[in-house]
């Protein structure tokens, strides 16, 4: 869906602002999410150590891309694999609808896979006439709602229990009595549970590409990754061509970062290999197994300054810990990725002219970058776009005035120290029990939150008077 669809970045914020019960969804699985992520990395000494070695991993990957795409394809052609490669989205889900209707499919199921949602998957799918699937219980979630996905681990972050007990009641042939975690699952394990023994095909992302064997590793909580790849008599797996390792002991490292990081655990319930289809006396697995290997702008990133972000593992601690989010939610962002990594990577996906404000929302506190598994520099990849933005002219008329009226007080400090003393003394007066609840000329600071009273000096005239008082 095009960010004109979704409207304007302000419209969207502020509908979620006032949603009434997004931020209680929200907190209720990030707060959990930064408590656990803290006890797993507190109760790992080497983390720093092993952090610092998956960042290395994945910066020897990206600079040797093409040999390990060039291995893992050797190795998973031999495993008896069909390999295929897509520039772009496009032409991903041309590959994979070719690959179904080959296989007469009439029935899909699908895995979560963000870059399935990157490439627009669902809604080929969808237009094809197949009957599309979502195992996953957020996508599920999702899917039953026609939402879009607004968080990378947990998709259907924005809802609360109590809205997807009604979704089910509405949805489900024997759906839930109450709101009841257990029970829900319960319900959703009935629904699906035929689902995937109709399925013809099967459709799942990749967490790692190992590049000395062939084989791909994806990881979940819940086992419908593995009724998906299992079970249909095709898997067809999509993946980006940065997700590559160069083996399993370096695969090994990257999922104890990837899991601590994501949800707070030593390892995930479902840590499963596949390696080609099903051989002679296997009593399971596939008749065929297709790779499609995807590009869509990948190798332009790394051409263009951006390759740290190809480091991504896509373990969503980044957003647990983003102020911004923690306000707005997912959709807000308006692209496929959320959060600070979604606002490095749509620009870079949809267009700086259509995303440029992502990079503006944020506070650069920095968070992002201190959990971050593979130590992303995220605040500076978002300054590199806030420049880039400056200089292609995209920044509105009354930005750039207002920036150059500001540059020139900076330049001139008389100037400068008289206007923060009148602005300062300005803002006390509309200041009620300590607090400033509206501001003329700046409702978008104080439309959703108070200011506290500011001092009655500025900085620089406390600094001043402090050192008045030592000289005497």
């Amino acid at each position: 869906m095009s960010h004109e669809a979704l409207g304007l970045f302000e419209t969207r914020v502020e509908k979620a602002l006032a949603n009434p019960t997004l931020k209680t969804a929200i907190e209720r699985t990030t707060g959990t999410a930064r408590e656990k992520r803290a006890a797993a990395v507190a109760e790992w000494p080497d983390f720093a150590k092993a952090r610092d070695l998956g960042r290395r991993i994945k910066d020897h990957v990206v600079r040797n891309l093409d040999y390990y795409l060039t291995e893992f394809e050797r190795n998973a052609l031999a495993s008896g694999a069909k390999v295929h490669w897509a520039t772009s989205a496009d032409e991903a889900c041309r590959i994979v609808l070719d690959i179904c209707r080959a296989g007469e499919a009439k029935s899909v199921t699908r895995s979560k896979s963000m870059l399935g949602e990157e490439i627009g998957l669902p809604q080929a799918l969808d237009e094809s006439g197949i009957r599309r699937v979502e195992t996953d219980l957020a996508e599920h979630i999702v899917q039953l709602a026609g939402d879009r996905p607004s968080h990378i681990i947990w998709p259907a972050l924005h809802r609360t229990r109590e809205e997807v007990s009604a979704l089910f009641r509405t949805h489900h042939q024997r759906p839930p009595n109450n709101d009841d975690v257990a029970t829900m699952v319960a319900s959703a394990r009935r629904e699906l549970r035929q689902r995937f023994l109709d399925a013809d095909v099967g459709i799942s992302g990749a967490n790692f590409l190992i590049a000395d064997t062939g084989g791909v590793c994806v990881v979940t909580n819940e086992g419908n990754a593995e009724l998906t790849t299992t079970l249909p008599r095709v898997h067809i797996v999509t993946a980006g061509i940065e997700k590559l390792a160069p083996s399993m002991q370096h695969v090994m490292v990257l999922l104890r970062l990837l899991v601590r990081s994501a949800t707070g655990a030593d390892i995930t319930q479902y840590t499963t290999f596949h390696r080609g289809p099903k051989r002679p006396g296997d009593p399971d697995g596939p008749e065929e197994f297709h790779i499609v290997l995807i590009d869509n702008g990948r190798t332009e990133m790394l051409a263009g300054g951006l390759a740290d972000m190809l480091r991504c593992l896509r373990c969503g601690a980044c957003m647990n810990h983003c102020v911004v989010f923690r306000q707005i939610g997912g959709h807000a962002y308006g692209g496929v990725y959320p959060g600070p990594m979604g606002a490095v990577l749509t620009p870079a996906l949809d267009g700086l002219k259509e995303a440029r404000d992502l990079a503006h929302a944020c506070t650069l506190n920095g968070s992002c970058q201190e959990v971050c598994p593979v130590d992303i520099p995220l605040p500076t990849l978002l300054r590199g776009w806030r420049e880039k933005s400056w200089r292609e002219g995209l920044e509105p008329r009354t930005t750039r005035s207002a920036l150059g009226l500001w540059a020139f007080g900076a330049r001139h400090p008389f100037l400068y120290r008289i206007g923060a003393a009148v602005a300062v003394r300005a803002m006390r007066r509309f200041s009620r029990n300590g607090w400033i609840k509206s501001l003329p000329l700046a409702k978008g600071w104080t439309q959703y939150r108070d200011f506290p009273k500011p001092a009655a000096r500025t900085f620089m005239e406390e600094l001043s008077a402090r050192q008045r008082g030592r000289r005497i």
